[in-house]
């Protein structure tokens, strides 16, 4: 696929992952009669409207999420207060439902990617492996000794000083015995690049544990072999199981990124980075996507359930201080935290993408 329409894909992508948990709160408010004046996608200026019976449609300028309107929030509406159908005259279990909506859509979503994944590309069969260990990422915050080699990603290493790596995850296991073990010594690597073979000579570096690295991260040399599903059950099992291992993925990443903060903020993608590393995979793989999609996707969901202003879990934070305290919240301090974190987490937006881009660029 050429760079363009597979950035111009993976954009479609992420429009859509953003509609699909708008849509939950949207249907979620319609399903119960609650009015809804506004169905957004992005902020900012709008480059695309279209106004309803009740709701206005709009895509806008600035792709960093959407929200749902209600006529409670609109100083113009010429619905009355005591409307039981508006949103803040709801029971807080109605609002509740409305407000988590997104989050269940998303989940709901992933998985359904991943059953389309699973019934086009069938079941996980075994793993497929070659000689050598995949060089799958060089990691310069960690050590900028491989970088300074020469080694790239995507480099295949056959041998270590001379003798040969085999295959399967032993292969891996030698060549980080072998790095561990160099004590300061120059390794010799034989190394399979596109086709090509070529040596290179490495110093390990010493870290601050004490351990030898060289900044890379290793992986097998090999890919998954898949099959035919055999009947509709292992369909539905297969994707409930590759669904099981996303959220377990996300919830061990969220807690690692909360206990090691300093060195997980720097590997942390914004908008303009998983544009990058999606249209990376179409071009090589298009049905990968279903899988990265399903990713983000429940990525979404873990974010926004967060206790964060002007998030999905800011908002049910709201609501159970209001079931505790018997009241709700007073709208002027609602309003206010709610706009503070709107604006931190545009800034937070733009910050992402010019960091992304400069990442990009260098």
């Amino acid at each position: 696929m050429p760079a363009l329409a597979a950035i111009l894909v993976m954009i479609g992508i992420l429009g859509l992952l953003i509609a699909v948990h708008e849509l939950g709160h949207f249907l979620a408010a319609r399903l119960q009669g609650i009015y809804v004046n506004r169905f957004s996608i992005g902020f900012g200026p709008i480059v695309w409207k279209y106004q309803g019976k009740h709701t206005e449609y709009a895509l806008r300028s600035i792709p960093l999420g959407g929200y749902v309107g209600f006529p409670d929030e609109d100083p113009d509406s010429t619905i009355p207060l005591s409307d039981p159908n508006l949103m803040r005259n709801r029971p807080i279990l109605d609002r509740a439902i409305v407000i988590s909506a997104g989050v269940i859509a998303n989940l709901i979503f992933a998985y359904l990617l991943l059953l389309t994944e699973v019934s086009i590309v069938g079941v996980p069969g075994g793993i497929q492996y070659q000689p050598g260990v995949l060089i799958a990422q060089v990691a310069t915050d960690v050590s900028p000794v491989a970088a300074e080699a020469g080694i790239q990603a995507k480099d295949i290493v056959l041998t270590v000083d001379g003798q040969p790596l085999g295959q399967a995850e032993a292969a891996r296991d030698t060549l980080m015995k072998s790095i561990q073990e160099s004590k300061g010594k120059p390794i010799q690597l034989h190394i399979q690049r596109q086709g090509q073979e070529l040596d290179l000579q490495i110093v390990p570096e010493q870290a601050e544990d004490g351990i030898p690295r060289i900044g890379v991260q290793l992986a097998p040399n090999g890919w998954l072999v898949r099959r035919p599903i055999r009947h509709p059950g292992e369909l539905f099992t297969t994707a409930a199981q590759e669904f099981q291992k996303i959220m377990g993925f996300m919830a061990h990443t969220l807690i690692q990124f909360v206990r090691n903060f300093r060195e997980s903020a720097s590997q942390v993608a914004g908008p303009v980075g998983i544009v990058a590393i999606g249209a990376d995979m179409a071009r090589t793989d298009i049905t990968s996507l279903f899988q990265f999609a399903a990713v983000i996707s429940v990525n979404l969901a873990f974010i926004n359930i967060l206790p964060l202003p002007a998030l999905d879990g800011g908002q049910l934070a709201f609501l159970l201080l209001e079931g505790l305290r018997g009241k709700p919240i007073p709208n002027n301090i609602q309003e206010g935290v709610m706009q503070v974190g709107l604006v931190l987490l545009l800034g937070l937006g733009v910050f992402m993408i010019v960091l992304d881009t400069a990442k990009l660029m260098t």
